[in-house]
């Protein structure tokens, strides 16, 4: 009898096909089976639900759910790019693309859909695109370099998807659907209005009830769409997202059955009508159901491998529950507008409802019951989705409804409340019940990242992660692990908290912040609240973290008063403390943007007091290698040429990076440097919880890399994109697109709130990207306190800014003027000309560089330890 292991081999490495080998080894059973994974892309699988993120800037790598080493740990044969050319049933073999064959014992089929483009006369233009794979969004962002509009055709999900696509390429965009309304499929008639309108809104123009007849050279633009009623629309550019097709092309000469609408036919145990074929996914008909959403097709993989399990034991497993078709429930953002559906989400003629339609707000909810009023049918939301979890769970458990329909649909006391029960399905992706969330939290899985690792919620679609992050929260809260939110032992309160005390009892000086909210401001001579006797506690977490509250209001200079005492040792003496013990000199240079004049003088500053020289990725010239007692002589000379503090020592702005924009470049739309000028000295003195980096592009290009920074603008015909929360570093962060097209005044004003509140409500130390993300809402949260004014704090938020801009003084030109401020930048009393060239330097490339650690002298390394 032979040990050989039964050959499974898997046709597809998308999601699903993904799902069904993770899932394989998460129970160990590879190890029992010789599993092969064959792939027509070339790419390793990746999010298809997230494809839209990376016109957001996010990278093609951030969408890979595995990788080829985590196949090969598991032991899974993976050929990527070889496509599966023929199938025999008959003797098990599969024909490649690569001219090889692989025989099998089993067979998944996990081949997927394709976009489909209607029969259309001139659809094969190459300005004539589709939008499924990575291989198509690298083809639709090229074909936007050389255009200016673009016309998506479907206004399904996918339809709209890609048109938040072509609108963050900085295109006119319209989509073109042959419905009456946007998504036919999950919406009425009233909800696809209101999406209609919103997204109007926000530049995108719909047009429904339209049938493109034919495809044309245009006269104004490349193409020219003619529809059925004879009115036509010029663009540069087309996609296809009209539906899909299952890749169900192996069925007919393998002489498996096809569903009455393609795709491979199964049972209720994923199996085809050939022994030992599985088909999964948006391949397989189901009843004749295919299924588009990626929480089904991973049923339908755990099912199939369960099956096989079974089938490979000999039976001695036993055979997993049927499939009895899938919840096709799902909530997403549309544009930046929220839209859930849920269950029969359009309902039926006969069912009971209750509906509510707020004009004002742009909000549309609709709640269908079964027959005695008592039960979710299905629900739909526009413009508002944050019932999504509630009513997915009450639509989900089948129970009868506690109270009016009408609170539950309004989230209302008398309904149901927002706790979803102990056992209700959250995450309908990876069937991830509440319980299990909970038990993750008490096992120390204490933030989303960690939950999705542990239980895989909220990492399929995504739409659950904002009821998860609650549960999280509550558990947190019940097991008494809330987040301790103490700056220091010195101060009870957060950075945030100390910040608002600050500003509403006007404290200006750590000894009366220390007395009147210190943990110990009873005890000792610190409740005087005296200076000097303040000095006496605190440490060097409170006492930075207050001068920067107090620069961020006052803008008082950084070392004047008890200030200098509070500071660290790069504020301290306005400067970066290098690995030597010397100090850099970096003047700004705002949007890289610097006269030859100028340049004449940083060069002649370097030789003539022997400075590194370097260019920075955020185009300025550093100067390494000065003494402390050499500062300000360099900086006299420097100022006296017109420059400022550069601030690289500080918590505050440090550059606006720039592009040439349309001043030089003939791709540029919008003036990209003088906008970064501008920026840069509206911000250049705003102390914040961590450094700041900006960045203007001006066209979509992005040759600013404006995408990678705190604040990323990017120029449109319209005007200005603004990101938020980017970021490079150990853990790069792709900004969040916060507005589109906007003026340059309400960029600039939208700017001064953002940065504002963010030095308002940010913990220590936390850039932007970690305190957007901490924000519960995110960016909607952030763009409804900015644009919506929902807090109510926007004059304020403006006015402080003002204040900052208004008293705004070059720190290093003050220090040199003030001999008070002056005096400080002095390393030795009656100095030697030992003691002055006591640092040792090797020459590289026809520069100074500090001695190799080795090199150094112990007496030279300690001081150089002490002194950081």
């Amino acid at each position: 009898m032979s040990n050989r292991k039964p050959r499974v081999v898997v046709v597809g490495n998308g999601m699903v096909g993904h799902h069904f080998v993770e899932y394989v080894c998460e129970q160990g059973w590879q190890t029992q089976w010789e599993l092969v994974v064959i792939g027509a892309e070339a790419s390793i699988a990746y999010d298809r639900v997230q494809l839209s993120s990376y016109f957001q800037g996010k990278p093609l790598d951030d969408l890979s759910l595995s990788s080829v080493e985590a196949y090969r740990k598991w032991g899974v044969e993976l050929k990527l790019g070889t496509r599966v050319l023929a199938l025999d049933p008959v003797a098990r073999s599969l024909g490649l693309s690569d001219g090889s064959s692989v025989t099998y014992d089993y067979l998944v089929l996990a081949t997927g859909s394709f976009g489909f483009v209607p029969p259309i006369a001139g659809a094969d233009k190459p300005q004539c695109l589709v939008y499924r794979t990575t291989d198509d969004l690298l083809a639709i962002e090229a074909a936007a370099k050389n255009a200016r509009s673009g016309v998506v055709i479907g206004g399904g999900l996918l339809g709209l998807e890609a048109a938040n696509a072509l609108k963050s390429l900085g295109l006119k965009t319209h989509v073109v659907e042959f419905a009456p309304q946007l998504m036919p499929v999950q919406l009425d008639s009233a909800a696809g209005e209101l999406l209609k309108q919103k997204i109007e809104a926000l530049g995108v123009s719909v047009h429904t009830s339209k049938a493109t007849r034919i495809i044309e050279d245009g006269e104004s633009a490349e193409l020219r769409l003619t529809f059925a009623e004879g009115d036509m629309l010029e663009t540069d550019m087309l996609v296809f997202s009209a539906g899909i097709r299952p890749h169900d092309e192996l069925a007919t000469a393998a002489g498996i059955a096809k569903g009455a609408r393609g795709g491979f036919a199964v049972d209720d145990l994923m199996q085809t009508s050939a022994p030992g074929v599985f088909a999964i996914g948006e391949c397989a008909s189901w009843q004749d159901k295919i299924f588009g959403l990626v929480a089904p097709g991973y049923q339908m993989a755990r099912i199939a491998a369960d099956t096989l399990r079974h089938l490979s034991h000999a039976s001695s497993q036993p055979l997993p529950a049927p499939f009895t078709g899938a919840d096709m429930s799902t909530k997403l953002k549309l544009l930046g507008i929220d839209v859930g559906a849920v269950g029969n989400s359009r309902g039926n003629d006969d069912s009971p409802f209750v509906e509510f339609n707020d004009a004002v707000a742009g909000v549309y909810k609709k709640l269908w019951l079964d027959e005695a009023g008592t039960r979710v049918t299905g629900a739909l939301l526009v413009g508002d989705a944050s019932d999504y979890g509630t009513l997915l769970g009450q639509y989900l458990e089948g129970t009868d409804i506690e109270g009016s329909p009408a609170s539950l649909m309004l989230g209302e006391p008398s309904g149901i409340g927002t706790a979803p029960k102990k056992d209700a399905l959250v995450c309908s992706c990876h069937q991830v019940k509440k319980s299990a969330i909970v038990a993750a939290v008490n096992e120390g899985c204490e933030t989303l990242g960690d939950i999705k690792r542990c239980t895989k919620a909220a990492s399929g679609c995504g739409g659950c992660g904002p009821e998860v992050q609650k549960i999280i929260d509550t558990a947190l809260a019940e097991a008494g692990k809330a987040r301790d939110e103490r700056l220091c032992p010195h101060f009870s309160h957060s950075r945030q908290a100390l910040y608002h005390l600050c500003a509403v009892e006007d404290i200006r000086d750590f000894g009366t912040l220390l007395s009147r909210h210190g943990s110990h401001g009873r005890e000792g001579s610190a409740d005087t609240g005296t200076k000097d006797s303040g000095m006496a506690l605190g440490c060097a977490i409170c006492q930075p973290v207050a001068a920067s509250i107090f620069a961020t209001l006052h803008n008082d200079h950084v070392l004047g008063d008890e200030r200098a005492r509070l500071q660290d040792t790069n504020d301290a003496f306005l400067g970066n403390l290098q690995k030597d013990g010397s100090y850099s000199v970096v003047p700004r240079i705002a949007g890289g943007e610097i006269t030859p004049e100028k340049l004449i003088v940083l060069g002649e500053v370097a030789r003539d007091f022997d400075l590194y020289t370097k260019i920075t990725g955020g185009q300025r010239i550093d100067l390494f290698g000065a003494r402390l007692d050499e500062l300000p002589a360099i900086w006299r000379r420097l100022v006296d040429a017109g420059f400022e503090t550069g601030h690289a020592y500080g918590k505050s702005l440090r550059t606006v990076k720039s592009c040439v924009g349309s001043t030089w470049c003939r791709y540029g739309v919008q003036d990209s440097v003088s906008m970064a000028i501008e920026l840069e000295h509206r911000y250049k003195g705003l102390r914040s919880p961590h450094k700041l980096k900006l960045a203007v592009s001006g066209c979509a290009r992005e040759c600013a890399e404006a995408q990678s920074k705190d604040i990323g603008v990017i120029a449109t015909e319209n005007g200005w994109n603004l990101y938020v929360g980017g970021n490079g570093g150990m853990k790069p962060r792709h900004a969040d697109l916060f507005a589109s097209d906007l003026s340059s005044e309400a960029l600039i004003d939208c700017v001064d709130k953002i940065l504002m509140f963010y030095a308002a409500t940010a913990d220590r130390l936390q850039r932007t990207s970690v305190w957007l993300e901490s924000l519960e809402g995110g960016v909607d949260y952030l763009r409804e306190v900015v644009l919506n004014d929902s807090l109510g704090l926007g004059d304020e938020l403006k006015a402080r800014m003002q204040r900052v801009v208004d008293s705004y003084r070059c720190e290093w030109k003050a220090a040199i003027e003030e001999p008070a401020l002056g005096s400080r930048f002095v390393e030795f009393v009656n100095p030697t000309p030992a003691e002055l060239a006591q640092l040792p330097y090797r020459r590289v490339r026809g520069q100074k560089m500090p001695p190799l650690v080795g090199e150094m002298s112990e007496a030279l390394r300690i001081e150089i330890k002490e002194l950081s």
